[in-house]
C-alpha cells in the first residue's frame, strides 16, 4: 500500500486527504497541517460561494459536479455549513457557449438555472445601472458553504478513518518523498502533495523544486451591517463586485485586486480598495453604509497561470494541488475527488 503525504491543511488538503482516504486505507495518509497558520489561511477568510456555473467550460463542469454532490448528501451539507441562497452571475453579454455550459448545469442540477436579461433583471429591483446586453446566469439552489468550517470536520473524520493528521509546520520536503517537519522526525513517502496555499512557494524554493509559475496574490472584502433579503450571492463581471449575505446581519462584498506575490500574513486591507468596494456597491445595488461599521477582511490565496485546483506533478512523486484561487471552493469536491483517484493510480 503507498503512503503518501498531504503537506497542507486547508480545504484543499484536507478535502484531498479525505478523498483519499476513500479508495485507500487510511493508515496509508498522512496530512500535515501547517499549524499554527491554519486559523488565518485563506480557508479560514474565505466567503465560500457555492455555484455550478462558471464561464469557463473544464471549471463550469467540476463546479457543478462539486455543488451536485453537496445537494445529495445531508452529511456534507451539515459539515460545510451550506446555506442555499441562489445566486446571480452577470455577464456583460451572452457568449458563445455558454447555453452549452447552462445546459450542462440542468443536466447536474434539474431545474436549478436560466439565463434572463438585464432588463428582466432590472425589473426585480435588485440591480442597477446594467450596461445595455448584459445578462444574467441565474442559479436557484446555489448558496455558500464556510469552508473553514467543512475543513474543521474533515479532519475529524481523517482522524477517524485512521489517517494520520500532524498540526504543525513543515521545513521541508526533498525530490525523493522526505518530509521533514519543524517539530519531529523526517519521514518518507512515496508521494507527497504540497497543497499549503499561499506558502507552497515558500516551501517549494525551501526544497528546491520549481515552483510551476504559482504566485500570492491578496483576496480583500468587506463585512458591512445588513438587515433584509439582499441580494444573494452574485458575481458581476461587468464591475467586478461579488457578494452575499454574511452570518450575523452582515453583507460580504469585494472586488478583485491586483496585489501579486505577497508574502503571507503580510497582507493589511488597502483602505483605497474598501472605499472602492463600498462605492461600486452603492452605484450597483445602492448600499452604503457608514465607514465606522465596516469591518475589511483580507487574505493571501495561491494562484496558478492555467487556473483551476488540480493536480500538477513537480518531479517524480511530489505534486501540488493549490492554484485555484480564492475561489476554489467551488470545485474542491469534484478536483479533489479526480486528483486523488490520478494520485493513487499513478502509483500502483
Amino acid at each position: 500500500m503507498p503512503r503518501i503525504a498531504v503537506v497542507g491543511g486547508g480545504i484543499a488538503g484536507a478535502m484531498l486527504a479525505w478523498r483519499l482516504c476513500e479508495v485507500i486505507r487510511g493508515t496509508a495518509v498522512h496530512l500535515f497541517t501547517g499549524e499554527p497558520y491554519r486559523r488565518a489561511d485563506a480557508s479560514a477568510a474565505s466567503g465560500g460561494l457555492t455555484r455550478a456555473f462558471e464561464p469557463d467550460a473544464a471549471l463550469c463542469l467540476e463546479a457543478a459536479d462539486s455543488l451536485a454532490e453537496l445537494q445529495s448528501s445531508p452529511e456534507l451539507r451539515k459539515w460545510a455549513s451550506y446555506r442555499e441562497t441562489g445566486s446571480v452571475y452577470l455577464l456583460p453579454g451572452l457568449e458563445p457557449g455558454t447555453a452549452g455550459l447552462v445546459d450542462l448545469v440542468r443536466s447536474r442540477i434539474p431545474g436549478s438555472i436560466s439565463i434572463l436579461t438585464a432588463g428582466e433583471l432590472g425589473s426585480r429591483g435588485t440591480f442597477r445601472g446594467m450596461p445595455k446586453g448584459s445578462v444574467a446566469v441565474v442559479e436557484k439552489r446555489a448558496g455558500y458553504v464556510s469552508p473553514n468550517a467543512l475543513r474543521d470536520r474533515l479532519l475529524v473524520e481523517l482522524a477517524r478513518a485512521g489517517a494520520f493528521v500532524t498540526d504543525g509546520q513543515v521545513d521541508a520536503i526533498t525530490r525523493d518523498g522526505e518530509v521533514r517537519p519543524t517539530d519531529g522526525n523526517p519521514m518518507r513517502f512515496d508521494a507527497v502533495v504540497v497543497a499549503a496555499g499561499a506558502w507552497t512557494q515558500d516551501l517549494l524554493a525551501r526544497t528546491d523544486l520549481a515552483d510551476a509559475g504559482l504566485r500570492t496574490k491578496v483576496i480583500q472584502y468587506v463585512l458591512g451591517p445588513f438587515a433584509g433579503t439582499g441580494p444573494g450571492a452574485f458575481v458581476d463581471e461587468t464591475s467586478g463586485l461579488y457578494g452575499r449575505v454574511y452570518a450575523e446581519g452582515r453583507l460580504l462584498l469585494g472586488l478583485p485586486t491586483d496585489r501579486w506575490d505577497i508574502t503571507p500574513g503580510d497582507a493589511p486591507p488597502d483602505p483605497v480598495l474598501t472605499t472602492r468596494i463600498l462605492d461600486v456597491a452603492e452605484t450597483r445595488i445602492g448600499y452604503r453604509p457608514p465607514g465606522r461599521k465596516v469591518k475589511a477582511v483580507t487574505a493571501v490565496e495561491c494562484y496558478h497561470p492555467t487556473g483551476g485546483l488540480s493536480l500538477r506533478p513537480l518531479a517524480k512523486g511530489v505534486y501540488t494541488f493549490t492554484g485555484g484561487s480564492g475561489g476554489a471552493g467551488k470545485t474542491v469536491l469534484a478536483a479533489s475527488r479526480t486528483a486523488a483517484r490520478s494520485l493513487v493510480r499513478s502509483l500502483r
